[in-house]
């Protein structure tokens, strides 16, 4: 949706925050169901939950394509969400389980190296397709590539794939556990700071620096490459510094890096490699915080990872509707500083989770 969120607007005939909306009924609606479905689906082999959650994301796209009007634009999103969020933590799990310790933050990095290739290259391509033909093209491309990947899954997944099943009840009990909740909030607040500016990042480029579709495809791609580089940065990171100290070192840079979009309009070539730089260290978390989930609590992987992932999305609905307000109420430019301001929150809540987590401790 970021690379397509102007042509979009155009289609509705809306403002830029008012498209900006559907980013946030897709990023609640997984925050909502991914935990639900991975609970739910706890007992299936893992091939049949992966290969069915990719099915109904293959399905929602097409829908996205041919909504009518922007109500079902979101009902389409919501569809979309629900599939990418049983995959994901899925996904994740299923990795981290089979990986030894050691190596676990750069396997976990090496599988979701294709969730930040997406921004390399999906991002900007979708935004090419949405400028040059239309929008729909995005997701009907997404519909074509999707289709080979569930038969894919279906024959590279071992059949009867089973871990410890999880239920319900394994999720209330991760909910009314505070030192694990406050660990997944980190993801929301981190995201949500990066969110803000990651939006509305076309109408920011558009606006402060006037750029081209052309120049804001390229700072996509830009974008994309930082993203891509950053994963895997962050699980080198992770192994060698320990997750916590790296998302410390992480929500530090996002502090600084996100408050320079305040400082457009600058030279170009500073424009792109700040949107390299902001990226590399902002997408450099997701290993790290994934192997300190696991390292928290083992037998809680699939709910603290199903949890984690929805949190993400919790980041970017909060984020989205940050950076409509702040677009509303204080203009565009001032993104970047309320982006700033929301990082340290993130800081914050590493500081709650390890005192939280020694009085934990302390009570076992």
């Amino acid at each position: 949706m970021i690379g397509v969120l102007s042509p979009l607007a155009d289609s509705f005939e809306i403002t830029a925050d008012v498209a900006g909306q559907v980013m946030t009924t897709y990023a609640l609606a997984y925050a909502l169901l991914s935990p639900l479905l991975v609970s739910l689906t706890g007992r299936l082999g893992r091939r049949r939950v992966m290969a069915f959650g990719l099915a109904l994301f293959v399905l929602a796209a097409l829908l996205t394509a041919v909504a009518p009007n922007f109500f079902w634009l979101n009902v389409a999103r919501v569809i979309s969400a629900a599939g990418a969020g049983l995959f994901t933590p899925v996904a994740a799990a299923v990795v981290a389980a089979l990986s030894p310790p050691e190596q676990r933050a750069k396997t976990l990095a090496a599988v979701f190296f294709g969730l930040t290739l997406a921004q390399v290259l999906g991002v900007p391509v979708g935004s090419y397709l949405a400028y040059t033909f239309g929008w729909q093209w995005a997701f009907a491309l997404v519909v074509v590539i999707g289709l080979p990947c569930v038969w894919l899954i279906w024959v590279s997944v071992p059949a009867g794939l089973r871990f410890q099943p999880v239920s319900l009840s394994d999720l209330g009990r991760v909910l009314a556990t505070p030192h694990l909740m406050a660990a997944v909030l980190f993801t929301a607040a981190f995201l949500s700071a990066i969110y803000v500016v990651y939006t509305y990042m076309g109408p920011l480029l558009e606006e402060q620096m006037a750029f081209t579709p052309g120049q804001i495809t390229l700072a996509l791609l830009v974008l994309g490459i930082g993203a891509v580089l950053g994963n895997l940065l962050g699980g080198f990171m992770a192994d060698k510094l320990g997750p916590q100290r790296t998302l410390y070192i992480l929500a530090t840079s996002q502090m600084v890096l996100l408050c320079a979009y305040s400082a457009l309009p600058m030279p170009v070539i500073a424009v792109y490699l700040l949107i390299f730089f902001q990226n590399l260290m902002g997408w450099s978390f997701v290993a790290a915080q994934q192997a300190r989930l696991v390292t928290l609590d083992a037998a809680a992987a699939p709910v603290l990872l199903a949890l984690n992932a929805a949190a993400i999305y919790v980041g970017a609905a909060v984020g989205s509707a940050i950076g409509g307000f702040s677009i509303a109420s204080m203009g565009i430019s001032a993104n970047g500083v309320v982006a700033g301001l929301c990082a340290s929150t993130a800081i914050l809540t590493l500081v709650i989770a390890r005192r939280l987590a020694s009085r934990h401790q302390a009570k076992v």
